[in-house]
């Protein structure tokens, strides 16, 4: 088989040639038909998270280690299954839930393999979609894609379901209610705006740096959007949801726009933070108690949760998002380019 993968942290991915796995137990073999390009690969490729104030997180402390085939977003036909491994057949074609934990500690018994403390994620601690075969655990995770193409599909993996997750966190109570501040409209941005409108949500106001983001989101249904880099963006994005901002759901996880999405926020509002840009933030500890405002982390989302995704975009409610369709062996250009902010939707990798 084929893979790119990651030998050296900020080196070029180096193409390798290796057997083919061969599926054991309850393992399925899968060829991979799409694997999308995700922000969170150019953190594990570079081998840091900035932390802000000069410090790093290394992705080395996180246990990525090289040689590591990234691609955590992956839709592939069934080619083999182990002999203990049911539900499944040959010629199935799947969309691989990547966010895999343990199986059995206390987290993962409660349906949160995506927060397990010893995970064996694909694309990241285990060989992902860079590549043209990939090997799953067990047939629990993998859906049905129903009449999408693998190319439409495979985002649903990480840009869906962390987005869905996010929303969750939010909470129907408040997106259906009032309308919500989102900050970024990349993949997850445009994704984010095609759920909240098939979850019967009112509305987002959308805040980008880029003019052509911009436009994407305005396209994709977005109430306004506003320039994030702009003195006043907060007022703005106010003014421009006729409404109380409820949430902000941040997708770039910066400095600035995490002080963007508190300060926009309305008295017991929620700041759910997604992105992974890095920095960090002072805030003043009387204005929470004072306006009552929920900060937290929204990581991916867990099992149960993009099986409810899934049946949801079976309904034809969920517009697919933009994606462009990219051999392979371009792999590396394409990080490149998702790098310098070049690719709106989402790049999705071909064998």
């Amino acid at each position: 088989m084929k893979s790119y993968d990651v030998v050296d942290y900020g080196a070029p991915l180096r193409k390798v040639e290796r057997p083919t796995p061969q599926p054991q137990g309850t393992e399925v073999l899968l060829r991979t038909l799409a694997a999308g390009v995700c922000h969170s690969d150019l953190h594990i490729h570079e081998g840091w998270y900035d932390l802000g104030g000069g410090k790093k997180l290394m992705a080395k402390d996180r246990g990525f280690l090289p040689p590591i085939t990234m691609g955590h977003e992956i839709v592939g036909e069934v080619v083999a299954v182990g002999s203990e491994a049911s539900g499944v057949k040959i010629g199935d074609k799947r969309l691989a839930h990547p966010w895999i934990g343990c199986g059995s500690c206390a987290v993962c018994r409660r349906g949160t393999e995506q927060l397990c403390l010893t995970p064996r994620f694909l694309g990241i601690h285990r060989p992902g979609g860079y590549a043209d075969h990939v090997l799953v655990p067990h047939p629990r995770y993998l859906l049905d894609i129903g009449k999408l193409t693998p190319a439409q599909a495979a985002p649903y993996a990480c840009s869906g379901i962390t987005t869905y997750g996010a929303l969750k966190r939010v909470g129907e109570a408040l997106y259906r209610e009032e309308p919500i501040l989102v900050i970024g409209a990349g993949g997850l941005g445009l994704m984010c705006l095609t759920l909240l409108k098939a979850l019967g949500g009112r509305g987002a106001v959308v805040a980008d740096i880029d003019p052509k983001k911009r436009q994407a989101a305005l396209a994709a249904g977005a109430l306004a959007a506003v320039d994030a880099a702009a003195p006043d963006a907060a007022k703005q994005a106010q003014e421009a949801a006729e409404a109380p901002l409820a949430a902000a759901i941040d997708f770039v996880g910066a400095s600035a726009t995490a002080r963007l999405g508190i300060d926009a926020i309305a008295r017991g509002g929620k700041y759910v933070i997604v992105g992974l840009f890095g920095g960090d933030i002072t805030l003043s500890l009387p204005f929470l108690p004072m306006r009552a405002i929920t900060i937290q982390g929204s990581y991916v989302g867990s099992l149960a949760e993009i099986k409810e995704l899934m049946a949801l975009v079976g309904t034809g409610k969920v517009a697919p998002m933009p994606v462009s369709e990219r051999p392979l062996d371009d792999a590396n250009a394409v990080l490149e380019e998702l790098r310098g902010g070049r690719i709106t939707g989402r790049a999705v990798l071909r064998p």
